[in-house]
């Protein structure tokens, strides 16, 4: 089994820009029109142009909206240097919602692409989530 990372955008142009400018992804393959295949991070992310207000699911309920919004899953980044990742990103166009703090497992950053998603920077410290809190 092996995840695939999905990730809808409004526009795939701009989406592709930021996650290779943002987090070093390559782009391997475009697929139609509207996906973009980005490898790096020991994952496949999948771009999926959709626009803003099209049906989320099907029958029509709940219209993507691009606008910053709460998801339950999000994507940890896990980095060497957390400031300069974050700083990377945020040149790409990344929103800091919460700058480099200090964790009982290392150091972190919160924050958002330009498409609404939140995505978290972790620097590991020491055993990571088995460093004593």
């Amino acid at each position: 089994m092996r995840a695939l990372i999905n990730i809808d955008v409004p526009e795939l142009n701009a989406a592709t820009a930021f996650y290779v400018a943002a987090f070093g992804l390559e782009v391997t393959r475009r697929i139609g029109q509207d996906v973009v295949e980005l490898s790096g991070l020991g994952a496949n992310f999948y771009l999926l142009e959709k626009p803003e207000g099209s049906p989320a699911l099907p029958g029509g309920r709940a219209p993507r909206s691009y606008v910053r919004h709460w998801t339950p899953v999000h994507l940890d980044l896990v980095v060497e240097d957390v400031e300069a990742a974050r700083d990377r990103a945020i040149a790409a166009g990344a929103t800091v919602e919460r700058d480099v703090a200090d964790v009982a497992y290392g150091r972190i950053a919160m924050l958002a692409d330009p498409f609404g998603h939140g995505f978290c920077l972790i620097e590991f410290r020491g055993r990571g989530y088995d460093e004593p809190g």
